[in-house]
């Protein structure tokens, strides 16, 4: 039996955003324990610091997927609690439409630095390797990242719309923290 499309996306989005973001993740551990026994066995290995940096550059683009995927992503709510019902019906367009643009706009930044990058035949100072598999993180999450926007519209839709905060829309503007059901 096959499964629907949504599911299919689901699957594509976690594996690669979540997988990869672990990969890198566990890379840097790898990578910054190699170094603190090369500096205590007196022979430093000079390309962690530099692999350490590039490992962390992919894990927070691919977790910055990852969390528009669950729904996660950091959202100022208090304008559209505060204006009318129908801005409040208006969270969920303005939610797609602005993160798109942003990942749109990150894609296409992305896409050209890593062409530059290619371009200059740039590499690395102390790993022997090209720019561009560097750079080439931006256009990839970008895309890893309205998949997941996708993905969360059929499958989240509703951590996506504006919950009940259950507070008067005059007390949102002044509240630390708000907590809403259960999420």
């Amino acid at each position: 039996m096959r499964a629907p499309l949504s599911s299919l996306l689901g699957t594509f989005v976690r594996l690669v955003a979540d997988v990869a973001a672990g990969i890198a993740c566990a890379g840097i551990l790898i990578v910054v324990l190699l170094q603190v026994i090369g500096r205590l066995a007196g022979h430093p290995l000079p390309w962690t610091e530099e692999a350490t940096r590039f490992l962390f550059i992919w894990m927070v683009f691919l977790g910055l997927a990852a969390g528009f995927r669950t729904v996660e992503s950091a959202r100022v709510v208090v304008f559209l609690v505060m204006g009318r019902r129908f801005f409040q019906k208006l969270a969920v367009p303005i939610y797609v439409g602005s993160s798109v643009f942003f990942f749109g706009l990150m894609g296409w930044t992305g896409f050209t630095l890593m062409r530059q990058q290619i371009m200059m035949n740039e590499t690395a100072a102390t790993v022997p390797i090209p720019m561009w598999l560097i750079g080439m993180v931006m256009p990839v999450s970008a895309v890893i990242a309205i998949l997941a926007i996708i993905d969360s519209l059929r499958n989240r839709r509703d951590l996506i719309a504006l919950p009940e905060l259950g507070l008067p829309a005059g007390e949102i503007a002044h509240a630390d923290v708000s907590i809403t059901s259960g999420y």
